[in-house]
């Protein structure tokens, strides 16, 4: 009998991985409170703003303002920053889609750079170097829930005064020397979309303590209106991106459950750096000596073929897959998505911007093209089972190590003939 579960073997994952999303009776009640109460959105509402001000505070900042989902935080972020046309936002080329297309949203140019090898965030020193006199902020993504170099980039931010905007949608309650990431700099956005560390389906937030960028930020995210003014003024450009009393309410559970699952994921990471790190081939995303906390969204780690009989990423995660290990592929470098290819991009520019060479969308990215294609991440609800979940995990990359020569002879077979 074949010993992979790919060719018909028994799963090395006996027992299921705990469900995700996690609610409970807390949850049902804050949900009917709301719905008893007949004030389901936020402006006559106190939910939502209890949720604001026990997030914020939670990581260490003055202010919180919830919004529709992480997207629309980076874009009211980046309007409250007055970041607008002709403007640059450096940013990583590795991260999902929604980092760019904020800054584009604004009519602003992202401008990619590469990433730290080890950690797969973005590099300060090639931050630095793409500074120009039109650069405006810079976007660090916690890849996975682990902090960009928030020192470096809060030094290069601060000397070239720059906007340091921390898009931090994996990780809530990560930390970086002790401190919680998020208010480093000039904002931070948060995600609670559902596949989030916590989550109302949809959701996101955005923290500072810097009280002139709140002020903006609250008024974009409510149609231009500012506190105690009359509801029919609007003082600013801005739009609807309020959330609903609904979602504040759940949230509010959500994140008294945030410390513990925190503690519970980083510990399982650890133990998995332990026992995957001894696999040949297999490279764990760095945790650096100041990351004190990873809220890890997901175990990222780096699979070298040539240790597995030279099979794809694809191959490799349709055998975890099989096994019984939730585990998938990476996002895309940025410079290949179709809009930057074919120059859709270009629609959100104005002036020169708009036809000028963007010479940065011609390198050749080596870091963020490992990270992106050979790279599998395991999603975070795995990493709050217990140590056997751990140890199963590791065994079944153990196994399709032994069997990857199996896996390779079935895609070099010939493909039968139609009947």
């Amino acid at each position: 009998m074949p010993e992979l579960a790919l060719l018909g073997g028994a799963k090395a994952k006996r027992k299921p991985f705990p469900e995700w999303p996690q609610y409970d009776e807390n949850e049902r009640r804050a949900l009917n409170e709301v719905l008893e109460s007949r004030i389901w959105w936020r402006t006559p509402g106190t939910r939502t703003l209890e949720f604001e001000q026990a997030f914020a505070k939670f990581h260490g900042a003055r202010h919180g303002i919830a919004v529709t989902n992480g997207t629309a935080a980076l874009e009211v972020t980046m309007a409250a920053l007055g970041i607008g046309q002709g403007d640059e936002v450096i940013l990583p080329n590795f991260t999902f889609v929604a980092t760019a297309s904020a800054v584009l949203f604004a009519n602003a140019l992202p401008v990619l750079v590469d990433v730290d090898l080890e950690t797969y965030c973005i590099d300060p020193k090639l931050v630095e170097a793409a500074i120009t006199p039109r650069t405006k902020a810079i976007i660090a993504v916690h890849m996975g829930g682990h902090p960009a170099d928030l020192d470096r980039l809060g030094e290069i931010a601060r000397s070239h005064k720059l906007a340091l905007i921390e898009d931090s949608s994996h990780a809530h309650a990560s930390e970086w020397r002790g401190k919680r990431i998020g208010a480093f700099g000039s904002a931070g956005t948060f995600s609670f979309q559902s596949s989030k560390l916590m989550t109302a389906g949809e959701g996101g937030m955005i923290i500072s303590n810097d009280d002139h960028f709140e002020r903006q930020a609250r008024s974009v995210h409510d149609c231009g209106r500012m506190p105690r003014e009359w509801f029919y003024s609007h003082f600013i450009y801005g739009s609807n991106y309020r959330l609903s009393e609904w979602q504040g309410a759940v949230l509010n559970v959500q994140l008294g459950r945030l410390d513990e699952q925190t503690r519970r994921r980083h510990q399982n990471a650890r133990l998995l750096d332990k026992l995957l790190g001894a696999i040949p081939g297999i490279t764990p995303q760095k945790l650096g000596s100041r990351c004190t906390r990873n809220g890890q969204y997901a175990y990222i780690f780096h699979v070298n073929s040539k240790e597995f009989a030279g099979i794809s990423t694809e191959q490799f995660i349709s055998a975890m897959n099989a096994e019984g290990i939730p585990n998938q592929a990476s996002y895309p470098p940025l410079h290949e998505l179709d809009m930057f290819r074919n120059g859709e991009y270009r629609k959100r520019l104005a002036g020169a911007q708009s036809t000028e060479d963007h010479a940065f969308l011609r390198q050749k990215f080596p870091h963020t093209q490992r990270a992106a294609w050979e790279t599998v991440w395991i999603p975070q609800p795995a990493l709050l089972g217990d140590e056997e979940d751990m140890h199963e995990i590791a065994a079944a990359i153990a196994k399709i190590q032994r069997c990857a020569k199996d896996i390779a002879a079935q895609s070099a077979a010939p493909a039968r003939a139609a009947h």
